[in-house]
């Protein structure tokens, strides 16, 4: 099952960032583009150790917690609000698979852990950058194919 761009784009990518207070039309067309070079906006693939539409391992997401989350309470609640109670606890990687709100808010918190300026929207070689030194899990990937794939795609970001 994949997911169109658009309505991944317009009804989980751009409100998740909005909800986080983080929203700008460079980090939407980063988050896009990743979505799309790590599982083919296919939410249930499994490529390497990766779990969702954005790959991310199991140890990322701990990570993520324990080493980031951890240290900005505010943030943290915000995306632990994004999670389903129950499965959350059982489960929490299970969130990553089933809950694209969640696992978008855990991608755009891979590259804001980073500390370093997001390109601008329109700075697509700048962006395939910032994925492949962030978050590029695939070896067969390049920031070429990143680039090629969001010029490709015309749709507003």
């Amino acid at each position: 099952m994949t997911i169109n761009a658009v309505d991944l784009t317009e009804h989980v990518i751009k409100p998740t960032l909005e909800y986080l207070g983080m929203h700008t039309p460079a980090a939407e067309r980063l988050l896009l583009g990743t979505a799309a070079q790590e599982s083919g906006f296919d939410p249930f693939c499994q490529h390497n150790q990766g779990i969702g539409i954005y790959q991310i391992s199991s140890v990322q997401h701990w990570q993520i917690w324990d080493e980031y989350l951890a240290f900005q309470p505010d943030l943290a609640s915000k995306v632990r609000g994004l999670a389903s109670q129950h499965q959350f606890l059982q489960d929490p990687d299970q969130e990553l698979k089933t809950n694209l709100s969640y696992s978008t808010a855990i991608a755009w918190i891979i590259y804001l852990r980073s500390e370093n300026q997001l390109p601008a929207a329109d700075d697509i070689e700048g962006l395939s950058h910032f994925w492949d030194n962030h978050f590029c899990h695939q070896q067969q990937h390049h920031p070429q194919d990143f680039a090629s794939w969001i010029n490709a795609h015309t749709f507003a970001a």
